[in-house]
C-alpha cells in the first residue's frame, strides 16, 4: 500500500541528508514580524461515534466519514514531494496498526521526515486520555505505552518535546505535573472555560507557567501551557479539508480569483490573534478531526496562502507565514525570554456556554468506568506477576500468556471518549469487549506464573461476578483453594465473601490454622441484581491476608453440617433458625471495635457515625436523591446527556423518605439492609476491625416511564461549617480544594448553581472544619460536590432521554444486560477523623482499595509444577514490606533481562505527622533473591524514554522569579530517597535463579 517505492527512494535522493530533529529543525522565523505558525494536524479520536477497529480502516462511514490509515497515506506523499511541509501525529494507537501495514521502503521514508522534523509526534500517547476519570497509575502506562514504540522506532528524534491535549472536556492540574516529569517542555491545549478565556484574553493571558505540584520542588512540576486560539480548529474561512465548505484560494486568471480579499481577511485576523498573547508569534492550527485523508486539498491551498501573504511584505507588510509544529512555536516562545505568569489550581469545571457545563461526563457510564477501574487493577497484578515468575509466565502449562493484550486495551480505555463515557453505546461495548480480550490472556500469564511460584499446577479458576454473588466453583464443590494475590508492596487484610450452597465450612490459612468464618444469607437485593445468572443461597465470609507483594492460599471445606445431604443438616434444619429482621425497622446501631453507626430509628436512614478510637461524634445523615435533567427551557435549549449536566431546578427529589431495613449480625460483620424502592438499596456495613463505614449502593434500572431523565446522587449531610469550600482528588493523587461558586482566577458569574460546582473525583472527597473531617472514598471516578454548606454528594448513575448535542447524537440510555436498563452496584468508604488525623487513614486504603488483592480459586489437588517440589502456600516476593507511605506503583516487564520499576511516595508535604517524612530504601536489595537479583539499575525520567540525568527542559522564567534547578544527584541503589508526591523510575536489569536440580518440568 502506498507509494510506488521508485517514487519514495526517488524522494529520499532528493531530500538529501537529514536537518535534525526537533529543535534543530525549526524553520527560520523574522524577529521584526508576526510570525504566524500554521500547524498542519488531525485529530483522531480512538473511538467515539465509531470503534477503534472503524475508524482505522474507514468502516461504517453512514455513522461518520472518516478512516484514519489514509490519512497518514496521503500526507506522507505531500511531505516526501516538498521539505517545507510540515505535518504532526499525536495518537499512537493508529499510527502503530498504520506502522505494521507498511513495507520497509515505506518506513526507511518515514524515519527520514522523523529525522527532519518534518512528520512530528507531538503528545506520544497511545491516545490523548481524559483528564477528569482517568487515575494517575492508568495515564502514565498509557503514555509509556506509546512513547516507547517511538522511542524503539525512531529514536530521540521520536521523542516529543510538547503536551497536547486539544480535545478533552477540562484539564487537571495532576495531568499537568505528570506531563513535565516525562519531560515535556510545554503543553497546549483547545478546551477551557468560555469565561476563563475572555478574562484571559483580556489580560493577554493565554500563554503561563502551569506550577502544577505544591510538593514537588520548582521547576520539576512547572510546565509551559499555552490555549490554542480556536480550540484546534481552523481560523474561520480558512478550512480546506474535503469535510470543509470554504472556498478554495484562486490565484490564476478568473473570475472567481479571491486572493486580494483572502489576504486581506487574513492579516486582519493574525493582527486580531496577535492582540491576545504577547510574543510576536501565534499559531494557527490548520485541521480538525479526521482531516488529512486528501491532504493534497490542505497542502496546495496552504502552499498558496504562504506564497500571497508573504508577498505583501514587499509592500510593507509585517506578517510572515510558516509551516510549523508546536514544538517549533515552543522554541520560539521560549526564545522570547519573557516572565510569565503562574497558575497554580486546574481548568475544571469546563463550561462553553453560560448553562453548558461539561461535568456529566465525570459520572456518565459508570458501570465502564468500574470495569476500567478493575482492569487495571488486574493489569497491574498481571505486569507484576510476569516480573516475578520470568519466562515462565509467558510460556507455560497453560499455554501462551501475553500482559500486551491487556496493557493496550487499558490505554484505549483512557481515551477522551472511553472512559469519559462521551462514546456512542456500541463504541462502549467494544471498549469492554477489548479488555475482556485482555483479562483473557493476561489469566493464562496469571495461572503461569502462580503455578511456578506456588510449586502447584492448580485448574486455577477467575470467578468475575463475585459482586453479584455467582461463583460456579464455590457453589458446587465441597473443597476448594483460594489464592489471594497482594499487588501492595505492604501486608493487606481483606474480607473475603464468596456465594456458597451449604451452610457450614471450615476454613485453614497457609499454616493450617483454622480461620474464623460465618455464612449468611444472600440478600434479595443481590438476588434481584443477578437474576437468573447464579443460584447461590448463601455467602461465606472469612478474614485474609497476603503478605507485601506475596499471596496466601486457603483452603475451605465443607463441613458435615454444611452438607444439606448430611443427616446432621437434616437435623439442624427441623430446629429453628434465626432469622434477620426483614422489613423490620431500623435496628438502631451497629458497631465494631472502631465505629458505631447510627440509624434515625422511623426513617431507617443513618443519622450518626462515631469514631470510638478518638472519641469522635458526627450527626451525619444520608440519603440518595434524584436531579431532574433538564430538556432545554427559556433560558437556554441546553439539554443533560452525556457530557452535560444539566438539572432542571437545584433542589434534587428523594427517592424515598423512608428506608425500609432489616440487620444482617455476627461475629465477623454487621450489616444494615436499607431499600429505598424497587431499584435502590444500600448496605451500610462494618467488617470486624474496619476502620470506616461501607455502603455498599446498588442503583438501576432508573425508571422512565414517567419521561423524565434522572441524575442519582448519595448526599451525605452534616452541622459542619465549611465556609463554601470542600475538597477533591485530582487524578488520584494531591488534594485540590475547591470553593463553591467561585474560579481562583476569574470572578466567576454563576449561572448553573449545582451543575457550575460538579468536579471530578477520582478516588476521594471530603469537608472538613477546624476540628472533624468527613471523608468518602470511592471505587471508580464520580462527579461530586458540595451545594450547600455540611454536605457533600457524588453522582452515581445517570439515565437521560435526550442528547446534549455535542456530537454523540445519541442519548446516554444504558440498556443493561437485559435491555431494560443499567444497574450498577458500587462501595463509598465513609471515614469519621480528626483533619490531623485523616490522611493516615484514606490515603492508605485509598491506595489498598486501587490496587485491590486479587482473588484466584481452585479446586485443589493439582500435580506439583517440577517433579517432586512441593507446593508453597505463602510467598512474598520483597525482602521486607515497604513502609506504609511507600507505593509500588510499577513492577513490569520491560524486555527479557530488565524490569521497569516505579516507586513513589504517597503523601503531601505536612498531611501527615509521620507519612510526610521522606523515606530512603535499599532498592538493590529490595526483592527476594528467590524472584530475581537486580544486577545493575539506570534511573529514568517518569515514561523511561530519557535517562534522569541527561533529562534538560526548557527553562521558563516566572513572574516570580526563575525557580532554582537543582543537579540530579548520582544514584546510590542502596540508599534511595523519596520526597513526599515524588515518584521514581528506574530500569533493573535482573537475574533470574535457575531451576533447581532435578526439577524438570512434567
Amino acid at each position: 500500500m502506498g507509494l510506488p517505492v521508485g517514487l519514495i527512494l526517488g524522494a529520499l535522493g532528493l531530500l538529501g541528508p537529514a536537518a535534525g530533529c526537533g529543535y534543530e529543525s525549526c524553520p527560520a522565523t523574522k524577529p521584526d514580524m508576526l510570525n504566524v505558525h500554521l500547524i498542519p494536524h488531525t485529530h483522531n479520536d480512538v473511538g467515539w461515534l465509531k470503534t477503534v477497529d472503524q475508524y482505522f480502516y474507514g468502516a461504517r462511514n453512514d455513522i461518520q466519514h472518516a478512516g484514519v490509515q489514509y490519512i497518514l497515506d496521503s500526507v506522507v506523499p505531500q511531505l516526501l514531494a516538498d521539505p517545507a511541509k510540515r505535518f504532526i501525529y499525536v495518537e499512537v494507537a493508529f499510527f502503530y496498526r498504520w506502522w505494521q501495514l507498511q513495507a520497509e521502503p515505506m518506513r526507511q521514508a518515514v524515519r527520514q521526515l522523523v529525522n527532519e522534523g518534518r512528520l512530528e509526534f507531538i503528545n506520544g500517547g497511545w491516545c490523548m486520555n481524559d483528564e477528569a476519570a482517568a487515575h494517575y497509575n492508568a495515564m502514565i502506562d498509557q503514555m509509556t505505552l506509546g512513547l516507547r514504540f517511538l522511542q524503539e522506532t525512531f529514536g530521540e528524534c521520536g521523542r516529543p518535546r510538547a503536551a497536547w491535549h486539544i480535545d478533552p472536556f477540562g484539564h487537571s492540574r495532576e495531568q499537568a505535573s505528570l506531563f513535565a516529569q516525562m519531560g515535556f517542555d510545554g503543553f497546549f491545549f483547545g478546551r477551557l472555560d468560555y469565561q476563563d478565556k475572555a478574562n484571559r484574553e483580556k489580560l493577554r493571558e493565554m500563554e503561563q507557567i502551569w506550577r502544577a505540584s505544591v510538593n514537588l520542588r520548582p521547576p520539576t512540576a512547572d510546565l509551559f501551557t499555552g490555549v490554542l486560539p480556536n480550540g484546534y480548529n481552523p481560523p474561520l474561512s480558512l478550512c480546506w479539508d474535503q469535510f470543509c465548505s470554504d472556498s478554495p484560494i484562486v490565484d490564476d486568471v478568473s473570475d472567481e480569483n479571491n486572493v486580494a480579499s483572502l489576504v486581506v481577511y487574513f492579516l486582519r485576523t493574525a493582527a486580531a490573534q496577535a492582540k491576545l498573547y504577547r510574543t510576536n508569534h501565534i499559531v494557527m492550527t490548520m485541521g480538525s478531526d479526521f482531516q488529512y485523508e486528501n491532504a493534497n486539498l490542505w497542502y496546495k491551498n496552504m502552499d498558496k496562502l504562504i506564497k500571497h501573504v508573504n508577498a505583501q511584505q514587499l509592500n510593507g507588510s509585517l506578517v510572515h507565514v510558516l509551516y510549523s509544529t508546536p514544538t517549533c512555536y515552543l522554541w520560539a516562545l521560549n526564545r522570547a525570554n519573557l516572565s510569565w505568569s503562574l497558575k497554580y489550581d486546574d481548568f475544571f469545571p469546563y463550561a462553553d456556554g453560560p448553562h453548558q457545563f461539561w461535568t456529566g461526563y465525570f459520572t456518565s457510564r459508570p458501570a465502564f468506568k468500574r470495569y476500567e477501574r478493575l482492569s487495571n487493577n488486574f493489569l497491574q497484578v498481571c505486569n507484576q506477576l510476569e516480573a516475578l515468575a520470568g519466562p515462565v509466565a509467558r510460556k507455560g502449562p497453560y499455554g501462551e500468556g501475553d500482559s500486551t493484550v491487556l496493557r493496550r486495551a487499558m490505554a484505549v480505555a483512557q481515551h477522551h471518549d472511553a472512559v469519559s463515557g462521551t462514546e456512542k453505546q456500541h463504541v462502549a461495548n467494544d471498549y469492554a469487549k477489548r479488555l475482556a480480550a485482555g483479562w483473557d490472556t493476561c489469566q493464562v500469564l496469571v495461572s503461569n506464573a502462580l503455578a511456578s511460584l506456588s510449586g502447584s499446577k492448580e485448574n486455577f479458576i477467575y470467578c468475575h461476578y463475585l459482586n453479584i454473588s455467582v461463583c460456579p466453583l464455590t457453589e458446587s464443590s465441597g473443597t476448594f483453594l483460594v489464592i489471594l494475590y497482594n499487588p501492595l508492596g505492604r501486608p493487606v487484610s481483606w474480607t473475603v465473601r464468596l456465594p456458597v450452597s451449604g451452610a457450614s465450612y471450615a476454613v485453614t490459612d497457609p499454616s493450617g490454622q483454622t480461620v474464623p468464618n460465618e455464612v449468611v444469607p444472600v440478600s434479595n437485593f443481590t438476588r434481584q441484581v443477578r437474576r437468573d445468572r447464579g443460584d447461590a443461597a448463601r455467602e461465606l465470609l472469612f478474614p485474609a491476608s497476603a503478605p507485601a507483594l506475596g499471596y496466601s492460599t486457603y483452603t475451605i471445606s465443607k463441613t458435615a453440617a454444611g452438607d444439606p445431604r448430611s443427616r446432621l443438616a437434616k437435623r439442624l434444619r427441623k430446629q429453628p433458625q434465626p432469622q434477620p429482621q426483614v422489613d423490620a425497622w431500623s435496628p438502631g446501631e451497629i458497631q465494631n471495635e472502631h465505629v458505631r453507626v447510627l440509624f434515625n430509628p422511623v426513617t431507617g436512614l443513618l443519622r450518626e457515625i462515631r469514631n470510638l478510637d478518638k472519641s469522635l461524634s458526627l450527626p451525619v445523615s444520608q440519603n440518595f436523591f434524584w436531579y431532574k435533567a433538564s430538556i432545554g427551557n427559556d433560558d437556554s435549549a441546553q439539554a443533560s446527556g452525556a457530557y452535560i449536566f444539566r438539572p432542571n431546578r437545584s433542589e434534587p427529589f428523594r427517592v424515598a423518605t423512608v428506608a425500609r431495613t432489616y440487620l444482617v449480625k455476627n461475629k465477623l460483620v454487621q450489616e444494615v439492609y436499607q431499600n429505598f424502592s424497587s431499584w435502590c438499596s444500600q448496605v451500610v456495613r462494618l467488617y470486624e476491625g474496619q476502620a470506616y463505614v461501607e455502603l455498599e449502593w446498588t442503583v438501576g434500572p432508573i425508571p422512565i416511564n414517567d419521561g423524565l431523565g434522572k441524575e442519582i446522587i448519595s448526599r451525605f449531610e452534616t452541622p459542619l461549617r465549611t465556609d463554601g469550600r470542600f475538597y477533591t482528588d485530582a487524578n488520584g493523587r494531591e488534594i485540590l480544594e475547591r470553593r463553591r461558586d467561585y474560579r481562583a482566577t476569574w470572578n466567576l458569574s454563576q449561572t448553573e448553581p449545582v451543575a457550575g460546582n460538579y468536579y471530578p473525583v477520582n478516588s476521594r472527597i471530603y469537608i472538613k472544619d477546624k476540628k472533624f473531617q468527613l471523608t468518602v472514598l470511592t471505587d471508580r471516578s464520580q462527579g461530586g460536590s458540595s451545594v450547600t454548606d455540611g454536605s457533600m454528594e457524588l453522582m452515581v448513575h445517570r439515565r437521560l432521554l435526550y442528547d446534549d448535542n455535542r456530537g454523540v447524537g445519541e442519548p446516554l440510555l444504558e440498556p443493561g444486560v437485559y435491555r431494560d436498563g443499567l444497574v450498577v452496584r458500587g462501595r463509598h468508604l465513609v471515614f469519621l477523623d480528626t483533619v490531623e488525623s485523616s490522611a493516615d487513614r484514606h490515603r492508605l486504603q485509598a491506595q489498598q482499595e486501587f490496587m485491590a488483592p486479587q482473588l484466584v480459586l481452585a479446586p485443589g489437588g493439582g500435580p506439583p509444577f517440577h517433579r517432586g517440589q512441593r507446593s508453597l502456600t505463602q510467598f512474598s516476593a520483597l525482602s521486607q514490606a515497604l513502609p506504609p507511605n511507600l507505593h509500588l506503583l510499577t513492577l513490569a516487564q520491560w524486555d527479557p533481562s530488565s524490569l521497569l520499576i516505579r516507586l513513589e511516595h504517597q503523601f503531601e508535604r505536612g498531611e501527615s505527622a509521620n507519612g510526610s517524612q521522606p523515606i530512603t530504601l535499599d532498592l538493590l536489595h529490595l526483592f527476594s533473591s528467590s524472584s530475581f537479583t537486580i544486577t545493575s539499575l539506570q534511573e529514568m525520567n517518569l515514561v523511561a524514554n530519557q535517562k534522569r540525568d541527561a533529562m534538560s527542559r526548557l527553562s521558563w522564567r516566572p513572574v516570580t522569579g526563575p525557580a532554582r534547578r537543582r543537579p540530579y544527584p548520582l544514584l546510590d541503589p542502596q540508599s534511595v530517597t523519596l520526597e513526599p508526591m515524588e515518584i521514581r523510575t528506574f530500569l533493573a536489569t535482573v537475574q533470574y535463579p535457575p531451576p533447581r536440580a532435578g526439577q524438570a518440568e512434567l
